[in-house]
């Protein structure tokens, strides 16, 4: 798996564009800035967002081309970032953060559960998530995401994994999606907002 991932973000090109993801986007102007987490952030494109918004950001994956890419895209962009190279389950926190956003963050199953309860435990009560990711109608679509259904989520595994949410928005939907080279058509995803309780 890691060697997929260095492989997809050895390319030249962005894999999933260099614009932050949409959704992402759009829920972070909302709120007041602090400290944000993100997890399995990729080649930096939030990240870099966030830290032009004014954001203290802590950003990781477990993909070295993955961190050279998003500190090269910070640079380009007149920033540094925080970028560490470590596992969901190995992740330790010295700090707790306002906001945790899980961009297209698709643990292996066996996993996924552990590793999302664990990353929960870096949110400040009351603090903020936001979430984005393919749903199981995803498999069979050529716009993206994991080709295991084991990966992809359900409404009710939302619920089950991210217990400690109070969720302000939780939705399944349809859109046509325009990121990069990877994330391109109709594509089938769960949203949500929440805060920790």
């Amino acid at each position: 798996m890691k060697d997929f991932w260095n492989e997809r973000y050895d390319e030249e090109s962005y894999a999933y564009g260099s614009s932050p993801n949409e959704f992402f986007k759009q829920q972070l102007d909302k709120l007041n800035v602090g400290s944000i987490l993100l997890p399995a952030e990729g080649e930096g494109r939030n990240a870099v967002y966030a830290l032009s918004k004014g954001w203290e950001v802590l950003a990781f994956d477990f993909s070295e081309s993955a961190k050279i890419k998003a500190q090269g895209l910070a640079l380009k962009n007149g920033f540094n970032i925080e970028y560490q190279i470590i596992d969901a389950l190995k992740f330790n926190a010295t700090n707790k953060f306002d906001v945790i956003a899980f961009c297209y963050a698709h643990f292996p199953s066996a996993i996924r559960k552990k590793a999302n309860q664990h990353l929960l435990k870096s949110l400040k009560p009351n603090g903020h998530i936001i979430f984005e990711a393919f749903s199981k109608n995803q498999l069979g679509k050529s716009s993206g995401g994991p080709k295991n259904i084991d990966m992809l989520y359900a409404i009710d595994e939302i619920e089950n994994e991210f217990n400690g949410i109070s969720f302000e928005i939780l939705e399944e939907k349809e859109i046509e999606l325009n990121e990069g080279i990877y994330h391109i058509g109709d594509a089938s995803f769960i949203r949500f907002t929440g805060t920790k309780i």
